[in-house]
């Protein structure tokens, strides 16, 4: 090479190294500047490193100088809607199709969704038949403003429900549960606008009958089999609670005095009254001033009543709208009586009489009685929840709760 032409290569050298330097000093005021030459760059894959030069030089003279981007990570269109986007309303309406399980365990999930989870429509009626151990579940399901509790054949041990002050249940079913009479002191006492109230076959108190004649909306009550009340308790809240329709207050720990009490304070509102099983406490008088006050009965049920006898029949009489009258067992009735029973109740379709009527008789006695049904229901419906026969059905005043705990 000529000597004349080094000083060129020196001025080409210099140049060079000063476009690396202005290069290098681009790239640490940032990739996006406008002073960044375009050819030299080039797109790398965000999911390969960076290499290092082989070469530990200051400059890699051997090799093109080259910068590297990394490309922006684009995010991810999600297709539909998130649920956390819908309003509360929408949330709701899908919560109020899943079953009990399912909605206890949405409560689980977040914040939000506890919140709806225990909103009271959600909980309007709710069916906790043969729940062990219940005490928990009802306390949390009170809470909730629960409107219609089916509770029937459950077991509560001791336990004291706390706040339950403002109820807001007007149906509710315990019919045959094992519950401590002040847990449910504690629950009668916090309600005031009960409509449709079974209490079956449990140990009740005054204070029981006292919380009861609060709720003066009170149309179907049943107290049969109950006990641990007193005559004066009783009298009290039939007084108070004059809208009762259907009334079953059969086979209970009654005295004579409770069934004076029953007969002396009923409402004429009555309709239906199941008054059995009072053997020798119910007397001929006891009725006559039962038909006095009760002049709209329709369904009426002496049965076991053996000092009953065919007299009972003139006194029985003036309830013209009687279509469904029960005397079974009532044993000093005479079959002969039996015969006019179609002339002095002009509306009376059904008649059960029951160890009065023996079967040989039935044929004679239909061809007197044609139009009444005789002996055909051995169980009474009265102001009970589920259907005579039909236990288990899952149904409460012929209508099924929403929320429904499986065994």
């Amino acid at each position: 090479m000529p000597l004349q032409d080094l000083p060129n290569l020196r001025v080409q050298g210099s140049v060079l190294r000063t476009n690396k330097r202005k290069l290098r000093g681009s790239v640490s005021e940032g990739l996006d500047s406008e002073c960044t030459p375009r050819e030299l760059i080039q797109p790398c894959s965000p999911t390969l490193k960076h290499q290092r030069p082989a070469c530990k030089g200051k400059e890699n003279d051997g090799e093109q100088f080259v910068l590297a981007r990394r490309s922006r990570r684009k995010k991810e269109s999600v297709s539909g809607v998130s649920l956390d986007h819908l309003p509360d309303e929408l949330l709701l309406r899908i919560l109020f199709c899943l079953p009990l399980r399912d909605l206890l365990r949405t409560s689980a999930v977040c914040r939000r969704w506890h919140r709806l989870a225990v909103d009271e429509c959600l909980w309007r009626s709710v069916d906790l038949e043969g729940l062990i151990h219940v005490g928990p579940a009802l306390q949390h399901v009170l809470k909730t403003g629960v409107r219609r509790l089916r509770c029937p054949r459950s077991f509560m041990e001791e336990l004291h429900l706390s706040d339950m002050s403002s109820l807001q249940l007007v149906q509710m079913d315990m019919s045959n549960s094992t519950i401590p009479t002040p847990a449910l002191e504690s629950i009668i006492g916090g309600c005031r606008l009960l409509e449709y109230l079974s209490l079956e076959g449990l140990q009740l108190s005054d204070a029981i009958m006292t919380s009861l004649s609060e709720n003066s909306r009170l149309l179907q009550l049943n107290l049969s089999g109950c006990s641990g009340f007193s005559a004066a308790a009783l009298a009290h809240m039939l007084d108070s609670c004059s809208c009762i329709q259907q009334l079953n207050i059969s086979w209970c720990s009654f005295n004579s005095q409770h069934v004076k009490s029953v007969v002396a304070h009923l409402s004429s509102s009555v309709t239906h009254l199941n008054l059995s099983g009072y053997r020798e406490n119910l007397t001929l008088e006891d009725v006559k001033v039962l038909v006095t006050r009760c002049t709209n009965l329709q369904i009426l049920d002496l049965s076991d009543s053996t000092l009953l006898m065919a007299d009972c029949f003139q006194v029985l009489r003036q309830l013209g709208r009687l279509v469904h009258l029960s005397l079974s067992r009532c044993y000093q009735i005479h079959l002969a009586a039996l015969t006019d029973v179609g002339q002095m109740f002009p509306l009376l379709g059904l008649l059960d009489m029951f160890g009065v009527v023996h079967t040989s008789h039935m044929a004679a006695l239909k061809k007197d009685v044609p139009h009444i049904s005789i002996n055909s229901k051995p169980f009474s419906s009265i102001a009970r929840p589920t259907p005579a026969g039909r236990p288990g059905d899952g149904t409460m005043w012929h209508q099924r709760c929403r929320l429904r705990f499986k065994l």
